[in-house]
């Protein structure tokens, strides 16, 4: 099944993915006695959403504060040229950045591209804008928002709007 076909998920399935995306590291036997199926069912019905693509990876998330990364800032990038290959330059170097920590092409602002960044102080800032972003093949203005606090993030995707079989 590709990724972005519409499955139909029984409250089993839901359950699955809902206490899979609060607790990612939970034991096979934890996960299958919280939503009331015997272990084995309930690895075979994890793996079949892994193989959907609906479970897509796990991972940790991480605070950066105590990294040193005490700035979190939006950046609005503008790019000269709306071609695939200006884009996909673009997108080449930008995946290269370590403080960029996401990524998205947008549409509906002054902007082609939104990058989520994380740097230690004001002083990192100005070298990544200057000597990184502002240096890649096309880009015409970078416009920066800065995190003030953040009010959630990560927030797991709403199960309960899928339609029961």
């Amino acid at each position: 099944m590709h990724p972005t076909t519409p499955q139909i998920l029984d409250r089993y399935d839901r359950r699955i993915l809902e206490r899979l995306q609060q607790e990612g590291r939970i034991s096979n036997q934890e996960l299958a006695d919280r939503i009331g199926l015997s272990p084995s069912p309930c690895l075979r019905r994890v793996r079949a959403l892994e193989e959907s693509g609906l479970i897509v990876r796990y991972r940790a998330d991480v605070d950066a504060r105590p990294l040193g990364y005490q700035l979190m800032a939006l950046l609005h990038i503008s790019m000269d040229l709306h071609t695939p290959e200006r884009f996909d330059n673009f997108e080449r170097h930008i995946r290269e950045v370590p403080n960029v920590i996401e990524c998205l092409i947008i549409t509906g602002q002054a902007a082609d591209f939104q990058l989520k960044i994380l740097v230690r102080d004001m002083d990192d800032y100005q070298h990544l804008l200057l000597h990184v972003i502002n240096r890649i093949e096309g880009v015409t203005g970078a416009h920066t928002s800065f995190v003030l606090r953040r009010v959630f993030e990560n927030r797991p995707i709403p199960t309960d709007l899928i339609a029961a079989t």
